[in-house]
């Protein structure tokens, strides 16, 4: 039976301004099943299931050692939901991905664009990993959603590999077309209002609320293969508010899993 691995990947060594979200996915998982919330979805599905199969967190110490863990769960057709780490673990995780699935989309919510060539001095840093996914040709059609932060060099990015840039200045999701192929979520949690998510290292002001967020989710009507949730830094938390708001998501973005 196809299961939906959950994989903790405790890697922020691609961080750019501060580390910390390496210690996220111990700290979700605690606020998920802290009896604070029932593990139902507000669309009736419980992901107390036997279809869900949490593998715990693994400790990277090479950076490419997630694409092996990610191709190890998706053996025998199982989805794999990632909690991280920093969004430089995007980057492998859908190069494991494309072995399977060569024609997919991915809706990435976000204040930031990621589409660095290189920050820093490295192409592998949390701000690029859309550039190298695009480059490669890991997703037929990339949708961001909440950019906040989109500068000359990036935007010249998002032209060059097509990708839909829908900004907070002017954000209708209803202009957000449907997806046609199999979707892959990449949720960073600044995408959200730092009100909504004071837990990450960049506060970007002008974000998405938790609703919003929640009906982008829910309005998803293509088979969702695959999923992360990533940059929740516990080190900047408030009363555990990003905690709670990530094991939300969780929640929801698990039920998205199972229903097809």
């Amino acid at each position: 039976m196809k299961k939906i691995i959950i994989q903790g990947i405790q890697f922020d060594e691609k961080s750019s301004f501060q580390q910390g979200p390496r210690l996220a996915p111990p700290l979700i998982r605690k606020a998920l099943h802290s009896g604070s919330m029932n593990l139902y979805t507000e669309n009736g599905i419980s992901i107390d299931n036997d279809k869900v199969v949490d593998k715990g967190d693994f400790d990277i110490k090479a950076y490419f050692d997630i694409e092996d863990i990610t191709k190890e769960h998706l053996n025998s057709g199982n989805k794999v939901f990632t909690l991280g780490g920093d969004h430089s673990i995007t980057y492998p995780i859908i190069k494991a991905y494309y072995n399977r699935y060569p024609v997919m989309d991915i809706l990435h919510i976000d204040a930031h664009a990621d589409l660095y060539h290189e920050y820093e001095g490295d192409k592998y840093s949390h701000a690029c990993p859309f550039a190298r996914i695009m480059e490669n040709g890991f997703a037929a059609r990339l949708v961001q959603v909440g950019v906040r932060t989109l500068n000359t060099h990036q935007a010249e990015q998002a032209e060059k590999y097509k990708v839909e840039v829908h900004q907070m200045k002017d954000l209708d999701i209803s202009n957000i077309q449907k997806f046609q192929n199999p979707l892959y979520i990449s949720l960073d949690m600044d995408g959200f209002d730092p009100a909504y998510a004071p837990g990450v290292s960049h506060h970007e002001p002008g974000g998405l609320s938790s609703r919003q967020v929640l009906d982008l989710i829910q309005s998803i009507d293509i088979e969702v293969i695959g999923a992360d949730i990533v940059e929740y830094n516990p080190n900047r938390d408030f009363q555990d508010m990003t905690a709670f708001l990530a094991a939300k998501m969780m929640k929801e973005i698990i039920g998205k899993l199972m229903e097809r």
